[in-house]
Parts: C-alpha cells; structure tokens; sequence
C-alpha cells in the first residue's frame, strides 16, 4: 500500500489516530482470534505468565514483570513491539512522533497550522517505537522527563520561558511507543516520584513550563524480588499506580529448560556439524540447575538465572571440540568428564551464602556436579544403598569385585575417542549392566561413563582428579595393594 506523504493523503485514506494502547490492544485480539502465537521462542510461560501480559494488554494496562534475573523478563517486553502496526505515520520532523492529526508538540502544532493539509507525513517502523533504558542510581529526571537546553535558546535566540527551548527526555520521545524501564528499584526515589503523572494522569509537565504533554505510551516495568530488600525499592505510590504486576518464574521442568537453552546457545557453524551432545548430558546439565536453586549453598533470593544452562551448554560443546582438535579427529561426542569445562559458567551465574563461601564457588560447582549427576544416574540405574542385601542379586556385583581386585579407570581429560572407549570396555560387567537397561546403541558408552560417575557419587567406588586424569578405584583395594608391595620392599 502506498504511503501518505501529507496530511491531506493521510486524511484521504481514512486514517483514524489511536492511542499505543488501543493498538496493542486491537492487534492482540485479531491474534487471539486467528490463533497466532503471540510470544515466538517463549517456553513455560504459556499458562502462567503469558496470559497474564496477554490481559493486561486487552486492559490496557501498564505493567511490571517481578522476578528473579534469567527468566527472560526483558525478552517478553521487547516482544510486545510485534503487537504494534508496522508502520505509524507522524509529522515529519516531530521529535516526539507527533499524530498528524492529534499533534502535541509545539513544533507540529505549529507546522499543521501553517502548512494545513500540505503538512509533510513520515512513516516510523514499529522496531523503532520501542525505548529501553536501565535504571541506574546516576540516571536524572532530565534523562527521563527533559530539561531547558541552554544551547538551543542560544541558537534560536529565544528566553528560556520559551517552551521551544526544552530538550525532551527519554519519556516524551517515547510518545505513540513502548517504553519500558529495566530494575525499576534500582532508580532512585525521588525519580520514580516524576513517574506519578504520566502514570495516573497520562500527561507531564517539564521544569517550571505551563506545558503539560498528554502523553500516550505503554509503560512495561521490570523489577528484581532482590531489590526490595538489598539494593532499593518501588515506591508504594509508584507501584499502586502500576496496574498490572506480573510474576515471572524458572521454568518448572527439565524439558521445558532444554528447549530454552538449545534456542539460546550460541554456537558456530563448525561446532553444530561437528560436534554432539547425547540427550543425557543435555538432561544432565540443565538438573545442575535445579539442583543449584534448591542447594543449601545457594543464595535462593539472588535465584539461578537460565543462562548458567546457556553458557554451560557452549563450553560443554567447546570442551569436546577442543579435544577433538587437540587428537585430530573429524568430530567429537561430549563426555560427563566435558562438565569440568562448564565449571567456569556456574560460579559466575551463582551467588552463594556464607556456608557456600567458606567451600569457595569452585568446591560448590563440583558439589552440584555431582548430585546432579547422582540425581540422574537413579533415573536410570537401582540405588546402591537401597539393595537389600541377600534377597536379590546385586547388579553392580561383577563392577565391585573388577574395581575390589586393584583394577582402576584412568579417563584423561583430552584422550582420543579410541582411548576412552577402550578404558571403558576393560571394565569387567560394565557394558552388559548397561545393555541390561535397553538403552540405544549409540548412547552405550554415555551410559557406562554415568555409570561410573553415579557409583563414585554413592560411594561405591571411589573417583580422584589429579593432573587432568579422572581416575576410578576401590581405594580400600588399593590401600591394600600399597601394603602388600610395602612389605614385598621389606623382603628385600
């Protein structure tokens, strides 16, 4: 269709001025009807959250999303621009998207009343009615709201009473758009206070001018549980004004958490091709994130954001990818021995308690390394501590008397796909309690390195670390061992 480029083309075509809200509004129900998504690549929230933003718009409602960091809170609110019309039209030159028809700014006013329906009309694209901005401490109502620009009244060589003289702040630009304000209590008191008017009012005056602005924006507020407490807060008033406060949460299953983490995970070309990551260990590394939320050594209000999945499944594919190159094979599969690479991307992503602290961030990672692992290894596998011994027959028998008779696995961390094979398959039982579980062909020997990790975990065997080799051993078998050659030296 073609465009409008005056007031009197815009008129012509039939044009109605709306408000943002309306649109939001409209453009909503017409998906609603059609069954759209509404909200592409957001998974978990589809009964909770999302229906909430979705009546909160057919309200009109400004809203505040309220939860912990990593659950995508900023990604929902940049995704409330799909729901504008994809183009506006406004007065060309307007600093503040004026309607042609419903002008605010003095300048528009101006240039509708002097140039009529000749009055030249710009088309502004939806990405670009969208206006983000992070609250700090050092952000100023003149940032938000505007300020008199000296240099302007110098210019135009007019006295500061002009309304002309006025530089617009972040919020009036924002006029026909989404504005949205990232870890609200994080922006001082006194300036949430100049958020009151355009709140319950929908206008706002600048400095001491008899302007006041009659504002049209949706405002979308996102706000951190933590900062209530330890860094700020939203004011009553602030909040009372806020129509629609929404909570946002992790997702609530293991699978829901593996959708989101393979549609985020940045990953070259290169690695896609050559490298895999079985299910297992993709299952494996998102439990290391529910385990992180309910561990004792985790600060539960600071939360455990999806991006330690995110950052941990990149390094999980760049570990593998190194040892490939390091051996020079053509592709790689990610081992449970690989999560020593993802160490990195969990003591970052965590803020521990004092117990966690005095363990050191490094320790906590590898405890929540194993109980996941431990977590998993059960799914799967029975429980070593809760055979009843002497009524059945213990499946770990054969392993047990492989690993009693000083028998050890030593798995280094950069060994050939050949040579971790190879560890894996001396190991006396090991493949047919595997094969037993009716697992797939290609994920054997996934399972059997689980399975040595999940009985080191119960305590069956024991596992040490020591000069980039993972070693598995009855270590009472090898303290015997270390006798027996103490004494065989005594004899000479």
């Amino acid at each position: 269709m073609k465009k409008a480029t005056t007031l009197g083309e815009l008129k012509a075509s039939g044009y109605r001025p709306r408000s943002v809200k309306d649109e939001l509004r409209q453009n909503l129900i017409q998906k609603l009807k059609k069954k759209q998504t509404v909200f592409e690549g957001i998974f978990g929230f589809e009964d909770t959250v999302l229906p909430d933003i979705e009546r909160a718009v057919l309200s009109r409602h400004n809203m505040v999303l309220l939860g912990l960091r990593g659950q995508a809170k900023t990604r929902i609110a940049r995704m409330l621009i799909q729901l504008l019309d994809e183009w506006m039209p406004i007065v060309a030159g307007s600093e503040l998207n004026d309607d042609p028809l419903k002008p605010i700014s003095r300048y528009a006013i101006d240039l509708v009343a002097e140039k009529g329906d000749d009055t030249p009309v710009e088309w502004v694209h939806r990405n670009d009615r969208y206006v983000e901005k992070l609250a700090t401490p050092d952000v100023s109502i003149a940032d938000l709201v505007g300020d008199v620009d000296p240099i302007k009244a110098a210019s135009l060589k007019l006295p500061y009473s002009d309304e002309r003289v006025i530089h617009f702040g972040l919020i009036p630009r924002s006029h026909r758009s989404i504005f949205v304000i990232n870890e609200l209590p994080d922006l001082q008191a006194r300036i949430q206070v100049a958020l009151f008017n355009i709140l319950q009012e929908g206008d706002m005056q600048i400095r001491g001018f008899k302007l006041r602005l009659p504002l049209e924006i949706q405002f979308m507020f996102t706000a951190n549980p933590e900062d209530y407490t330890n860094r700020g807060s939203i004011i009553t008033p602030l909040k009372d004004r806020i129509e629609s406060q929404i909570l946002t949460h992790y997702p609530r299953t293991i699978e829901v958490a593996q959708r989101i983490t393979q549609q985020e995970a940045k990953l070259a070309p290169e690695q896609l091709k050559s490298v895999e990551v079985p299910e297992l260990l993709q299952v494996l590394l998102e439990q290391i994130s529910f385990t992180a939320r309910e561990s004792e050594l985790v600060d539960e209000k600071s939360g455990v954001s999806a991006r330690l999945s995110i950052s941990g499944y990149e390094n999980l594919v760049s570990t593998a990818e190194r040892r490939m190159l390091i051996n020079g094979e053509k592709t790689a599969t990610a081992r449970i021995a690989d999560f020593w690479g993802v160490i990195p991307a969990i003591t970052g992503k965590v803020e521990l308690v004092y117990e966690g602290e005095q363990e050191g961030p490094y320790a906590v990672a590898l405890e929540l390394i194993g109980d996941s692992i431990k977590e998993v290894f059960l799914k799967f596998f029975p429980d070593p501590d809760k055979l009843r011994k002497g009524r059945e027959s213990d499946p770990y028998g054969i392993l047990k008397a492989w690993f009693s008779g000083g028998n050890a696995v030593n798995l280094l961390n950069d060994c050939s796909d050949q040579d971790f094979k190879k560890e894996l398959d001396k190991v006396a039982g090991l493949r047919r309690l595997v094969e037993a579980q009716d697992i797939p062909k290609a994920m054997i020997y996934t399972f059997m390195e689980l399975v040595l990790h999940g009985l080191s975990e119960c305590n069956v065997i024991n596992k040490s670390f020591v000069e980039a080799t993972l070693t598995f051993n009855d270590s009472l078998a090898d303290m015997l061992n270390s006798e027996d050659d103490d004494e065989d030296d005594d004899k000479f």
